[in-house]
C-alpha cells in the first residue's frame, strides 16, 4: 500500500473543513482536503460555488455567505480532493479513501475532522412510505437541482431548517399543504431561560421571526404542539395525521418532509475509539475534546457539527481554532501565536452560540418521536427491525446497542447504524431505566463506507 506523506488530511469540505483547510494552508502546512462532493459547501452551503444568483437570491443571504469560504480557499495552497469517499483512518493517521473506483492513502502528521451532522432520525408510524423524506434531503435537491416535490407538501417536526424550508419553498412556488411543528408548550416555557442570552444574539431571533411572518403571509396552515404524528397511505404517503390539543388532524399530501434536528456525525470519532458522551442538551452523542478540538487521540482533531450542533458560522470559526491547535501541535507556531490569532475567533464564537441554548430548549424533540410508543414501528429501515423488536431483545438480556446487532443484526446495514443508532441507544436505556450514557452506542468499525473487495484490492 503506497502512502502518500502531507501534513494534514482535512475531512470534509463544510464551513469548518474550508476555514480550518485555508488556516492551515496559510502557516505553510501541505494540507489535503477530501470530500465526496464534486465542489466544496458541504451540506449546508452545497452547490454554492456554481450556483446562479438567481438561486442564491431563493436560498437565501445565509446560503450566499458560503461564497467567501469557497473563494477563499481558492488561493491556497490546499489540495482539494473531491469525490473523495474515506473509508478508514487510523489512530496513527493513515487516511484510506476511495476515489474513481481505487484505493488511495495518506500518512498525515494530523487530522482535522469536519464532517458534520446528519439528520435526526424520526421514527413514526409511517416513516418508511414512498413520499416520506427528511427535510435535509429536500433541501439538498432545492440546492443542488433546483427542484421540489411536485404537488402539496407537508412539514413535520421542529427545529430551525423546518421553517427555512418553508420560508424557500414559498420563494420557490412550491406548494405548502401544512406545517406541523411538534414543538410543546413547555418546550417554550423552557426556552424562556435562556432568552436573555438569546437577545444578545438578536440577529438570530429576527431572522425565525421573519421566517414565521412569511410563512403566515404566504397563508401556509400552520399547527404547533402536534402529537402522534403518523404518515397514512397504501404503498405511498397519501396523508399526515396527528393531534393537536386533543384534537384529530389529517392532512392530503403525496409528499411529507419530517425534521426533528441534527446530530453530530459521530461514525469517525467512534471508530477511532475516542471518548463520547451523552449531551442531554442535544439528545445524543458527542465527542470529547479540548477548546482546540482535539481528541484523546493524538494528533486528531474535529471542528464544526461533528463536535456538537453549533450552525454554519460557529463550525467555520471551531475550523480555524482547531487548525491553530493542530499548527502549534506540529510546531508550526508558537503557543503564544496560536493564543493571539485565537482571541478574536473565541470571541467571536462566544457570540454566535449565544442562541444554541435558547434553540436547543425550543426544539427539544419529543420523546415519542425518538422512542417509538408502538412495537410495529420500524427502526432499522437496513434490517427491518422494529421497536419491538429491540424491546424483546431487552428482555433476553440484551444489554446495549453492540448486543443488538448478534439478537436481530440491528445496525448492520448499509448505514452502518446511521440511521438507527441513537433510537436503539434510547430504547435500550429506557427499558432499562439507564442513561443513554450508561448503554452506550454502536461500536463503529472499517470501512465507514461501503467498499468492494476488487477496490479494495486496487490500493
Amino acid at each position: 500500500m503506497n502512502l502518500e506523506p502531507v501534513d494534514v488530511v482535512v475531512i470534509g469540505a463544510g464551513p469548518a473543513g474550508m476555514a480550518g483547510a485555508r488556516t492551515l494552508a496559510d502557516l505553510g502546512l501541505s494540507v489535503v482536503l477530501l470530500d465526496e462532493q464534486a465542489a466544496v459547501g458541504g451540506q449546508i452551503y452545497r452547490g454554492i460555488a456554481s450556483a446562479s444568483a438567481a438561486r442564491r437570491s431563493l436560498l437565501g443571504p445565509d446560503y450566499a455567505a458560503g461564497a467567501h469560504l469557497a473563494d477563499a480557499l481558492k488561493s491556497t495552497t490546499v489540495r482539494h480532493e473531491t469525490g473523495a469517499s474515506v473509508w478508514q483512518i487510523t489512530r496513527e493517521r493513515q487516511v484510506h479513501y476511495l476515489k474513481d473506483g481505487r484505493v488511495r492513502s495518506f500518512a498525515a502528521r494530523a487530522v482535522l475532522l469536519a464532517t458534520g451532522a446528519m439528520e435526526r432520525p424520526f421514527p413514526i408510524p409511517g416513516w418508511t412510505l414512498p413520499g416520506v423524506m427528511t427535510a435535509g434531503a429536500a433541501q439538498i435537491l432545492l440546492k443542488t437541482a433546483g427542484i421540489g416535490p411536485q404537488g402539496p407538501v407537508v412539514l413535520a417536526g421542529c427545529g430551525p431548517l423546518l421553517y427555512l424550508l418553508g420560508w424557500q419553498y414559498l420563494r420557490a412556488g412550491i406548494p405548502i399543504a401544512a406545517l406541523v411543528d411538534t414543538s410543546r408548550r413547555e418546550d417554550y416555557w423552557n426556552a424562556r431561560r435562556h432568552l436573555l442570552a438569546a437577545l444578545r444574539a438578536w440577529p438570530y431571533l429576527r431572522k425565525g421571526v421573519s421566517l414565521l411572518r412569511a410563512l403566515r403571509k404566504g397563508e401556509v396552515p400552520h399547527y404547533t404542539g402536534a402529537e402522534q404524528l403518523q404518515v397514512e397511505g397504501e404503498g405511498q404517503a397519501q396523508a399526515l395525521s396527528f393531534v393537536v390539543d386533543g384534537k384529530a388532524h389529517r392532512v392530503l399530501a403525496n409528499t411529507v418532509l419530517l425534521h426533528q434536528g441534527v446530530v453530530p456525525n459521530i461514525q469517525f470519532t467512534q471508530a477511532l475509539r475516542a471518548q463520547h458522551r451523552w449531551d442531554d442538551a442535544q439528545l445524543c452523542f458527542v465527542p470529547e475534546t479540548d477548546g482546540w478540538g482535539a481528541l484523546d487521540v493524538p494528533f486528531i482533531a474535529v471542528a464544526g457539527d461533528g463536535a456538537g450542533i453549533g450552525g454554519a458560522q460557529a463550525a467555520a470559526l471551531q475550523g480555524q481554532l482547531a487548525a491553530l491547535g493542530l499548527a502549534r501541535n506540529l510546531g508550526q507556531i508558537t503557543p503564544a501565536q496560536r493564543d493571539a490569532q485565537a482571541a478574536p475567533l473565541r470571541a467571536e464564537l462566544e457570540r454566535n452560540l449565544r442562541i444554541r441554548p435558547f434553540l436547543d430548549a425550543l426544539y427539544r424533540p419529543r420523546e415519542e418521536n425518538r422512542i417509538p410508543a408502538r412495537d410495529d414501528v420500524t427502526i432499522c429501515r437496513c434490517e427491518e427491525v422494529t421497536a419491538g423488536d429491540v424491546r424483546r431483545f431487552v428482555e433476553l438480556g440484551c444489554s446495549g446497542p453492540n448486543q443488538a446487532k448478534s439478537f436481530g443484526r440491528c445496525g448492520m446495514g448499509p448505514c452502518q447504524g446511521r440511521m438507527c443508532g441513537l433510537t436503539v441507544t434510547e430504547i435500550i436505556a429506557k427499558s432499562r431505566g439507564l442513561t443513554p450514557d450508561e448503554v452506550g452506542y454502536y461500536r463503529i468499525r472499517p470501512p465507514i463506507k461501503p467498499i468492494t473487495l476488487g477496490e479494495l484490492a486496487s490500493g
